[in-house]
């Protein structure tokens, strides 16, 4: 079965995800602008998500992270929860 792990912000407006991509793609650090600005509590985590398979995410989530580009900054991808930027860092 697949696995992947991944990091991710969560914000409430689609401006906001853009303007910390922006951030992020301009050099800031993906941890300590999750830390900063993530309403999950994995932002404390610097947005950690640790490792899951297909189906244990939302579906709009799982599409992202399981087709979208390693360890490039994906999104804004949006949710029930709002909206997301990931960041998938390993995948098998």
């Amino acid at each position: 079965m697949a696995q992947a792990t991944a990091r991710h912000i969560l914000v409430d407006s689609e401006a906001k995800c853009e303007e910390l991509k922006k951030a992020i793609e301009g050099g800031q650090d993906f941890a300590e602008v999750a830390k900063q600005h993530s309403s999950c509590p994995s932002g404390r985590n610097g947005g950690d998500l640790g490792s899951f398979g297909p189906g244990q995410m939302v579906p709009e989530f799982d599409k992202a992270v399981f087709n979208g580009e390693l360890n490039t900054v994906i999104g804004p991808v949006k949710t029930q929860f709002g909206y997301h930027l990931l960041e998938v860092t390993s995948r098998s």
